[in-house]
């Protein structure tokens, strides 16, 4: 990316707000330059996460108005909150902040509707096969994928952990690479081979739920082929909990 794109970058505009203007411009110009040659990550996650940033930032800018003369102290980022001091600051001009989120905004929404219709393309090439028969607990297994670009068949496993605030449950998916075959040997075995030698190499899972991902189409791997097959191995295992 040709340009910050972190929430300072739209905080502290002051007397450049033009500069700023262009440099965003040309950022999401080299995002979406990204998105027609079929890359997702992280411009794609980059961006939802600046649009929700924003947007609390403005809820934000609401409560200093509605609650009287108070200030923004400080912005935290990992915990996406706003904190506020008693008297507005004398530097920071609210108002261009608000007129350049507010410009901003349609233009990232644009730019996520983009890579979101790219998401969609490669979901839509993505098939997945299930290896064996499944067992009844699914948290815990294997899955393959191809890596076009290096060449070979990735084997990962995967942990799925879930947990929980007061308001909704959060599901996350640990994947740690066990191993890479090279394309002429995992072309000599079928999925089905390449899981019981797991099975015989780790026998801490004698059953394991096991996925084999495709694609006709050569993807990147680690820019769009492996978080999209994550985010869709999520929503299998997803699935699997609601049937049981």
């Amino acid at each position: 990316m040709k340009a910050d794109l972190s929430l300072d970058f739209f905080t502290q505009v002051n007397d450049d707000f033009e500069k700023r203007q262009y440099l965003l411009l040309g950022n999401l110009k080299a995002v979406k330059q990204a998105f027609k040659m079929n890359l997702l990550y992280p411009y794609l996650g980059r961006l939802i996460e600046l649009r929700e940033q924003l947007q609390q930032v403005l809820d934000g800018f609401s409560l200093v108005e509605n609650g009287g003369p108070r200030r923004i102290k400080s912005i935290n980022l990992e915990e996406k909150r706003i904190e506020f001091e008693s008297v507005l600051p004398e530097k920071l001009d609210l108002g261009a902040v608000k007129e350049f989120i507010r410009w901003a905004q349609p233009l990232i929404t644009e730019a996520i509707k983009e890579g979101v219709s790219i998401y969609e393309f490669v979901d839509e090439n993505l098939s997945v096969d299930q290896v064996g028969i499944q067992p009844a607990y699914q948290d815990e297994g294997y899955f393959f994928m191809p890596d076009y670009e290096a060449g070979g068949l990735m084997l990962f496993r995967y942990e799925l952990s879930i947990y929980s605030d007061a308001r909704e449950r959060y599901r996350s998916l640990k994947t740690t690479l066990v191993k890479k075959m090279s394309e002429g040997t995992a072309a000599q075995e079928d999925p089905a081979s390449i899981k019981l030698n797991l099975i015989r190499e780790y026998r801490d899972l004698p059953n394991p739920a096991t996925f084999a991902f495709h694609s006709p189409i050569a993807f990147a791997f680690e820019q769009t082929l492996f978080p999209v097959a994550r985010r869709r191995l999520l929503r299998i295992l997803h699935e699997a909990q609601g049937r049981g």
